[in-house]
């Protein structure tokens, strides 16, 4: 038929043969089951352990390095700026660095032995913030635990759902912000602890207890003692660098330990009362010195009257007396120079020949000729010449503006840049210069004010703060 040869249909319309459409099927069936090979393959790659809500989202959280593990951390402790520990519930991580790093420990360590000696220890809670909650990234957090180890640096534990990962959270500015991570403005802090906790180790074995140390320490202002007379002599510390305005002198204070300290002398121009030093009060109470009467021949007491030589010698005195060590040279309580008997006290209103001389603002001792000398405390030699007035004398620089004078000796043990120990021998008693007969005139020099020497004898300045004036060994 036509229809049939040509392949149309009585209405008209083409058909295709099924013999011929076969092959163009099997191509597009071959694809199809790749890609749902390739899907399935895939769904087996990322497949998560049964109970997984969202595998894909699961997946990506179980790597990701900006979240924590959820831990619960129980307790913790710093024990000095470096090292601390965390105790968890199913273990313990430590740190040597501050926080910076954490690393795993089969039980809490032994605590260093930053406390073993007396007065040494971590700062009190009286010095640190006081933190009962805190924020971090915008979101309140209630404080399990906080420990500081200086009034800016600090750590805290606090009370969250996980989030944190049982980690701490630190200060460096005094709880004003805190970090996850120990940040460039942290290690500045650590490094200022640092120095602080060496400074208070260094500061802390130079008073007389444990408690007087920790004392020192919670204050920012002190006045070693807070009680004195006219000719005394009192020992200033401070938390900061700066200066003390007193008696018309500025006195700058001087690093030492963990501290800033100066000598502040009590001239007998001073007048009783109460004065304010910082935020304490150095109270200076009357004291009245008895009086002592010399006689001299004429020739000695023409001495006093060669102007010229005198006042050479003082400007010698002077430029030795000038520059001071700026730190504690003096190991411990001073020694009294030399077994003698005291002639003249501290203060005494001196007459020679009846007429008014001046006070005798240092002790005299009267020994055999030839007696030795000794270095009433560790120092350097600034001076040892023989001069007009005093005869062979030497002075010492204890450091921090405070000087000692020995005169009059009848020979010299020692030369001007010498270091000297506490005991040595730097000279032999004499009765060279304006002297009546053998003795040793030993005299304390506060930036350049002469004080009481009975101050020195037995203690250290350091021990001023728990003995009031006055307690100490005075000669007799």
């Amino acid at each position: 038929m036509a229809g049939g040869e040509d392949g149309m249909n009585p209405d008209g319309f083409r058909h295709r043969r099924r013999g011929r459409s076969r092959p163009r099927l099997l191509p597009l069936l071959g694809l199809s089951l790749a890609a749902a090979g390739a899907a399935v393959l895939a769904a087996v790659l990322v497949r998560e352990p049964v109970g997984s809500v969202t595998p894909g989202v699961e997946a990506v959280t179980a790597v990701s390095t900006d979240q924590p593990a959820r831990r619960e951390a129980l307790e913790f402790r710093m024990t000095d700026p470096d090292h601390g520990w965390i105790r968890y519930a199913d273990g313990v991580r430590t740190t040597s660095d501050g926080g910076i790093t954490w690393t795993d420990s089969a039980s809490v360590p032994a605590d260093p032995a930053w406390g073993a000696a007396e007065g040494q220890e971590l700062p009190g809670p009286e010095e640190t913030p006081a933190v009962k909650s805190l924020q971090f990234q915008a979101r309140d957090y209630e404080v399990k635990q906080v420990q500081f180890v200086s009034p800016e640096l600090g750590w805290a534990l606090v009370q969250d759902e996980g989030e944190l990962g049982g980690g701490l959270l630190v200060t460096g500015d005094g709880g004003r912000s805190w970090q996850r991570e120990v940040t460039q403005p942290v290690r500045d802090a650590i490094r200022r602890a640092k120095l602080e906790l060496q400074g208070r180790l260094k500061e802390a074995p130079l008073y007389a207890s444990a408690e007087a140390a920790r004392l020192v320490f919670r204050s920012e202002w002190l006045v070693m003692p807070e009680t004195a007379v006219p000719g005394g002599a009192v020992l200033i510390r401070h938390t900061k660098p700066g200066s003390v305005y007193w008696n018309g002198r500025t006195y700058r204070l001087e690093p030492y330990g963990a501290g800033y300290f100066t000598y502040l002398p009590i001239g007998m121009d001073v007048k009783p009362g109460r004065y304010p030093i910082g935020d304490k009060m150095l109270t200076v109470t009357s004291k009245k010195y008895p009086s002592q009467y010399l006689e001299v021949t004429e020739e000695m007491n023409r001495m006093r009257q060669d102007t010229k030589r005198i006042a050479a010698d003082q400007a010698k005195i002077n430029k030795a007396r000038s520059v001071s060590q700026p730190e504690f040279l003096a190991g411990g309580p001073y020694i009294l120079p030399v077994e003698g008997r005291l002639t003249t006290p501290y203060g005494h209103t001196r007459y020679v020949n009846g007429k008014f001389s001046g006070a005798h603002l240092a002790v005299d001792l009267a020994a055999p000729e030839g007696t030795p000398v000794q270095a009433a405390n560790d120092g350097v030699v600034v001076l040892a010449d023989s001069l007009y007035l005093t005869g062979n004398s030497v002075y010492l620089d204890h450091g921090m503006g405070l000087f000692s004078q020995y005169a009059h000796l009848s020979k010299l043990q020692v030369q001007t840049g010498d270091r000297v120990k506490k005991g040595d021998i730097i000279g032999l008693v004499g009765t060279t210069g304006f002297s009546t007969g053998p003795h040793l005139h030993f005299a304390f020099w506060a930036h350049n004010v002469q004080v009481d020497p009975n101050l020195f004898f037995g203690r250290s300045p350091f021990h001023w703060l728990s003995q009031p004036e006055g307690s100490g060994t005075e000669v007799r």
